[in-house]
């Protein structure tokens, strides 16, 4: 049976869980030791204390903004979407950034990110001298409509 490994790299981290039986998340928490406060436009790392192992490179992990942290309080992550490659074994943090006004205070323990386990395909890279066409071509941004 495949399963994901998590070990805590810091005494006070929190294993992390699903909130409810069909979360597609386990919630990342903040491994601090005292309240961060993040003006507007300010940014942090915050370590979780934790450490993975996927069971093989058809997975990838990826850490999520947490929707209740970021539509409330202006919370978001740096990078939009984390992406934890299947070898990798340090800590995971979560790169955050207060995208309004007012300040907000993460608390210690408090659920920062979610991480979402899936599969990922891993493909051999060919240089091609030419593509298929198709009808869309190599119409960008807003080249098939707004409604």
């Amino acid at each position: 049976m495949e399963v994901l490994k998590i070990k805590k790299v810091q005494e006070n981290a929190i294993i992390p869980k699903r909130a409810t039986e069909g979360s597609a998340g386990l919630d990342l928490c903040a491994c601090i030791d005292e309240p961060l406060t993040l003006k507007g436009g300010e940014t942090a790392l915050i370590p979780t204390g934790l450490a993975i192992e996927l069971p093989g490179n058809q997975y990838g992990a990826f850490v999520f903004a947490r929707s209740g942290l970021s539509i409330k309080h202006g919370i978001g992550l740096l990078n939009a979407v984390g992406v934890i490659d299947s070898d990798y074994r340090g800590e995971i943090k979560v790169g955050v950034i207060n995208q309004i006004q007012e300040a907000y205070t993460i608390e210690p323990g408090e659920r920062i990110a979610q991480l979402v386990i899936l599969p990922v395909a891993m493909l051999p890279v060919v240089e091609a001298d030419s593509l298929a066409d198709s009808e869309r071509g190599a119409g960008g941004f807003g080249s098939t409509g707004t409604k």
